[in-house]
């Protein structure tokens, strides 16, 4: 469609489409001129209307013989004004249409054609009604939660007693992937966390001459709290997305109804293998995050609090037990499951567009981090209590 910019198409329906001339007993008289269809139907309306108004008639007579092309758009045009006039009690009258104009205007019953009344807008809907539609968006997004959360279950006892029904060359590129390509950002980041911790900790500790105990506190919160958490988010940040993505891509390519016609389940052969990765890498990031963190809080120690690295590695054996270890990991194994579960149930969501799998993809990661951060204070509460 061409599209003009309004002062162009105004001057032009005012000239080109339509004359309107007024005579001294006030009756008005509307000429179309030319091609009245959908592209300027919408401006001349406008004008026109705007026209009559201004000039306020006492009759207004109508002449489509110099039209050489008139559609439903016009019939519209003329609707209009006619309702207008009528609802001002000022008559309206049509020249002798030419026969291609006629022939539109009995089609579509022009003389008895009677306009409905512009719908009214609706009413804010009371807190009632927002209520009971949150609450129903809820109950739909609850269900869908533990729907594929029985679906992956059922998958896993499924590929546990048939093992050959998984592809275990996708899981072992999967964990590549999820595992090995995250050392880097996950060694940096935990070694940063540990020179920060053992630098701030320092500050207080040597007031109290206690600086020695800084490798308990930077292993400590390391092994049991902050290196599971820290390198769940990351993965959260990396893996997470990538899986929403990837599968709300094939979502959008029909590629996973593809899969159901094959007889393949979408679940098994899409989502179980990125569980299975993740549960089996995030661990050991863990433990080199861990390991990282531990050596920024060397480094802090050996060069700024005078310690020996002897001493330094002697007091972090002495904090750190069996199952400080086993926490931290058994933390890991089960934030690995929740943000790979989490990121393929939104991938399975997508509907629509390519959009939609950056909105699949933001929401996996916001939501992977918000169940770490729940399944955390769980984990802590639990200990508490341990």
């Amino acid at each position: 469609m061409n599209m003009r910019s309004p002062t162009v198409e105004t001057a032009r329906a005012k000239t080109e489409f339509y004359n309107v001339v007024t005579s001294k007993d006030g009756a008005v008289g509307i000429q179309f001129i030319g091609r009245i269809d959908h592209q300027v139907a919408a401006v001349i309306l406008k004008m026109l209307l705007d026209d009559v108004k201004h000039r306020r008639p006492r009759q207004v007579t109508v002449d489509l013989n110099r039209v050489t092309y008139f559609d439903d758009f016009g019939v519209l045009i003329l609707a209009e004004l006619r309702n207008w006039l009528d609802e001002n009690q000022i008559p309206f009258r049509l020249v002798q249409p030419p026969v291609k104009a006629a022939e539109i205007l009995t089609l579509t019953n022009f003389d008895n054609m009677d306009l409905c009344a512009p719908l009214p807008r609706p009413k804010g809907n009371p807190m009632i009604v927002r209520l009971g539609d949150a609450a129903i968006r809820t109950a739909d997004n609850v269900r869908h939660l533990v729907s594929f959360l029985g679906s992956v279950v059922l998958c896993m006892l499924h590929a546990a007693r048939h093992p050959k029904s998984l592809r275990w060359g996708d899981i072992l590129v999967l964990m590549q992937k999820t595992g090995v390509d995250a050392v880097p950002i996950v060694g940096l980041i935990s070694f940063l966390l540990g020179l920060i911790m053992a630098f701030v900790s320092s500050l207080q500790l040597a007031q109290f001459g206690a600086s020695i105990y800084v490798a308990r506190l930077v292993a400590l919160s390391m092994v049991s709290e902050l290196g599971p958490i820290m390198t769940a988010i990351v993965v959260s940040g990396r893996s997470g997305s990538a899986f929403a993505a990837e599968i709300g891509s094939m979502r959008i390519s029909d590629e996973i109804d593809a899969l159901f016609t094959m007889g393949f389940s979408p679940t098994l052969f899409l989502a179980v293998p990125r569980i299975i990765a993740a549960v089996l890498v995030v661990p050991l990031l863990t433990l080199f995050s861990d390991l990282f963190a531990i050596i920024g809080g060397l480094v802090i120690s050996v060069t700024m609090l005078d310690l020996t690295v002897s001493t330094y590695v002697d007091q972090t054996i002495k904090a750190l037990d069996l199952f400080e270890f086993m926490w931290g990991l058994s933390k890991s194994v089960v934030f690995a499951a929740l943000i790979s579960w989490i990121a393929c149930l939104r991938g399975f969501e997508v509907r629509g567009g390519s959009a939609e799998v950056g909105n699949a993809a933001t929401s996996a990661v916001v939501s992977g981090i918000f169940l770490i951060i729940l399944f955390d204070s769980m984990f802590a509460v639990i200990r508490s209590y341990w």
